[in-house]
C-alpha cells in the first residue's frame, strides 16, 4: 500500500471517508463562535506557519499543494483566498479561477483545463472553484452538457457516476505524483447568502460583485446541496480530503481553513536541500574568497 503524503488530521470539518456525510447536518455557524478578534490573530498566527513551509516546500521541490475551494456564490471565497496567502511568497503561488468553459476547453473532456492548471512542485496552486463544477453546476443544469460535444449518449445518473470516478482516479494519480490535494467547501447558510447579495446590490463599492446568475442558483439550492453532498461523499479520502467549514462568519472561515492548512502541510516530509560534497567545499573556498575581498 501506498504510504500517504499527509495527514489529515481530525478536523471536526473534515468529510467523513465512509460516505455518509449529511450537508443538511453540517454547521454554517461555528458552535462557540470565538470573538473576531480572537479569529483575526489566529489567522495571522497560522498564515505565518504556512510562509515558513512554504519556503521550505519550495527549496524541498518535491511536492505540490493544491488547494480546492467550492461553494454557493457569496460564501467568501476569494476573500478567504487572499486571507490565507497573505503572508505567502506570490512567486510560490498560483491561483487560477474556473469561470465558465470556453470554445477550447469544451472541446475536450472535462477533466482538460483542470489538468493545466496543476502547480509546479514546490509551489501552492489554489483553484476557485474548478473541476467539481462538472458534477455540481452542470449536474444542476444539464443544459450545459449540449455545449459539450460529448462522445455518446448515455443517462445523465451513470454520467455522473463515471465522472465521479474519473475525478476520484485523478486525484489519486496526482497523490501519488507528490500533490498534496486539500478542497474546502465554504457552507454557507441561505439567510447569510441573501444578506451579502443584498449588500452587493445596496453598496455602490460591490455593486460590481453583483450578477443575476447568482439569484438563479439561488432558486436551486436544494439541488445544489444535493450534488455537493454526493460530490463530497464520494470523493473525500484520506489523500484527497474534503473539508466543509461553516462560512457564516468570515473571520472564523478564513481562520478555520488558515489552520487546516498550516496543520496539514506540517505533517509532510520536507528536507532542506543538502549540497553534494564537492559542491559544499566549492562552497566554502568561495566564502574564504569573499571573506578575502
Amino acid at each position: 500500500m501506498q504510504a500517504p503524503l499527509f495527514d489529515p488530521g481530525k478536523s471536526p470539518y473534515l468529510v467523513s471517508f465512509d460516505g455518509d456525510f449529511r450537508l443538511s447536518k453540517a454547521e454554517t455557524s461555528a458552535k462557540d463562535k470565538p470573538p473576531k478578534a480572537e479569529n483575526v490573530e489566529a489567522l495571522a498566527a497560522a498564515v505565518a506557519r504556512i510562509d515558513k513551509i512554504q519556503r521550505k516546500l519550495y527549496a524541498d521541490d518535491r511536492f505540490a499543494i493544491l488547494l480546492v475551494f467550492q461553494a454557493m456564490d457569496a460564501s467568501g471565497k476569494d476573500g478567504t483566498i487572499r486571507a490565507v496567502l497573505s503572508g505567502v511568497n506570490p512567486a510560490g503561488c498560483e491561483v487560477y479561477n474556473f469561470k465558465a468553459p470556453s470554445h477550447e476547453e469544451l472541446d475536450h473532456d472535462f477533466m482538460w483545463r483542470a489538468i493545466r492548471c496543476l502547480p509546479e512542485r514546490g509551489r501552492i496552486g489554489v483553484w476557485n472553484r474548478s473541476h467539481y463544477e462538472e458534477v455540481t453546476t452542470v449536474r444542476v443544469n444539464p443544459k450545459f452538457l449540449g455545449a459539450q460535444h460529448l462522445p455518446r449518449e448515455i443517462p445523465h445518473e451513470k454520467l455522473w457516476d463515471e465522472r465521479l470516478d474519473s475525478i476520484r482516479e485523478h486525484e489519486k494519480y496526482w497523490a501519488r505524483n507528490g500533490v498534496v490535494v486539500l478542497k474546502f467547501f465554504l457552507n454557507v447558510s441561505r439567510d447569510e447568502q441573501k444578506e451579502r447579495l443584498l449588500e452587493r446590490i445596496d453598496d455602490p463599492e460591490v455593486n460590481w460583485k453583483f450578477d443575476a446568475s447568482d439569484l438563479a442558483a439561488r432558486k436551486q439550492w436544494k439541488e445544489y446541496m444535493e450534488a455537493y453532498e454526493i460530490a463530497m461523499n464520494e470523493t473525500s479520502r484520506a489523500h484527497a480530503p474534503w473539508y466543509c467549514i461553516p462560512a457564516d462568519s468570515k473571520s472564523f472561515m478564513r481562520r478555520a481553513v488558515a489552520e487546516i492548512i498550516a496543520d496539514t502541510l506540517e505533517t509532510l516530509d520536507l528536507r532542506w536541500p543538502v549540497l553534494a560534497p564537492d559542491k559544499y567545499a566549492e562552497m566554502l573556498a568561495l566564502r574564504e574568497e569573499l571573506v578575502k575581498d
